[in-house]
């Protein structure tokens, strides 16, 4: 591995959101908090998009979410980063009982440089998982990057701000390429804050 790859594989990409209070207030303020979290657990944040605000996923579960995007670079590994966002999540309150329900913060590790974690053939089978399994399976160990990512506008939309560039090691579409495909009425509904 050279020196530009050892490089980009220290940025990590986090998805953040919220959609109920926590301990230092209303979702925006709980994000804006953990930034500094990220920063002091992570590394240093290099970019951070702007706050939008998105509806519940799946729809119907619960009130409307703010979501933002950070790189941050660090010299963690992915499994000690990840760990990293949960001990964030939980000082602000984050309790895991139901996929896909309310939280005070959600910190999601969504890439880190071109790493494929565990291999492809596990990234491949999570990315193709039928979305009627999707809110009853969850992976039993760490998958990079997320499997979801190219599904969701609320991830990809703050992503392309600041990183529409990247490229998916496994697809090869960019961030800018993975939101341009979504329907527009998903991408409609993800709004500036």
């Amino acid at each position: 591995m050279d020196f530009i790859s050892i490089q980009r594989n220290r940025l990590a990409a986090i998805a953040a959101g919220g959609n109920s209070t926590s301990p230092a207030g209303d979702p925006a303020k709980t994000i804006a908090a953990a930034l500094a979290d990220i920063t002091r657990d992570i590394g240093p944040i290099v970019a951070i998009s702007r706050f939008f605000r998105t509806p519940a996923f799946p729809p119907g579960s619960g009130p409307d979410f703010v979501n933002a995007a950070v790189i941050a670079v660090t010299s963690l590994e992915p499994a000690a980063a990840l760990d990293a966002l949960h001990r964030i999540e939980a000082r602000y309150g984050r309790v895991r009982q139901v996929r896909w329900g309310a939280r005070t913060l959600d910190l999601d590790l969504i890439a880190m440089g071109d790493r494929v974690l565990p291999d492809a053939a596990t990234l491949r089978e999570w990315m193709d998982l039928p979305a009627s399994e999707q809110s009853v399976r969850a992976p039993d160990r760490l998958i990079l990057p997320h499997p979801r990512l190219q599904d969701r506008a609320f991830v990809l939309i703050p992503l392309a701000e600041i990183a529409p560039n990247w490229r998916h090691p496994l697809s090869g579409r960019t961030v800018a390429g993975m939101a341009a495909a979504l329907a527009e009425a998903e991408k409609a509904a993800v709004c500036p804050l």
